[in-house]
């Protein structure tokens, strides 16, 4: 699963990008992403997040207002990351586990799913790709490329 980061406020007066936090409508979109997997019975197993503030806060509004058991990391090499790096990210830390999310940025997540998948899609804010690859564990990953896009999901679908 990869899922972009909610709607920052550009106007926080944040001293750097990676310090950013999210405005009013990314709390609420985080929120209701969470809520909206859960009830999709998609919970990841293990969240593996951005360390920018608006990734991290993502990750863990999603989690607290899903009521997920996922634990999650913080990995500073996801800021900034290249779609490569983030898959390898999810090599390295996916462990034995069967569902993975990593929560960062873009143009990364549409890269990584046009790589994965084939598929174009738009990766706004707070939406969540859900991707099935068939590999033995995690540590095969990076040489994948031929996973199918299960889902896209985008908080306007789920917030009235």
């Amino acid at each position: 699963m990869l899922m972009r980061h909610a709607k920052s406020d550009l106007e926080s007066g944040a001293r750097d990008d990676h310090s950013r936090p999210l405005n009013t409508r990314g709390v609420r979109s985080a929120e209701r992403m969470g809520e909206a997997i859960r009830e999709l019975g998609l919970v990841p197993d293990v969240v593996i997040s951005s360390t920018a503030t608006r990734a991290r806060s993502t990750a863990e509004l999603a989690r607290i207002a899903g009521g997920w058991p996922s634990r999650l990391i913080l990995e500073d090499g996801l800021y900034g990351a290249s779609y490569p790096e983030a898959i390898a990210t999810a090599a390295r830390l996916g462990g034995d586990h069967e569902r993975v999310m990593l929560v960062g940025h873009e143009p990364t997540w549409s890269q990584a799913v046009n790589h994965l998948t084939g598929a174009r899609c738009a990766m706004r804010t707070a939406t969540c790709a859900v991707i099935e690859i068939q590999v033995p564990t995690w540590t095969d990953v990076s040489t994948a490329t031929t996973g199918t896009l299960i889902a896209l999901l985008q908080p306007r679908h789920f917030i009235s």
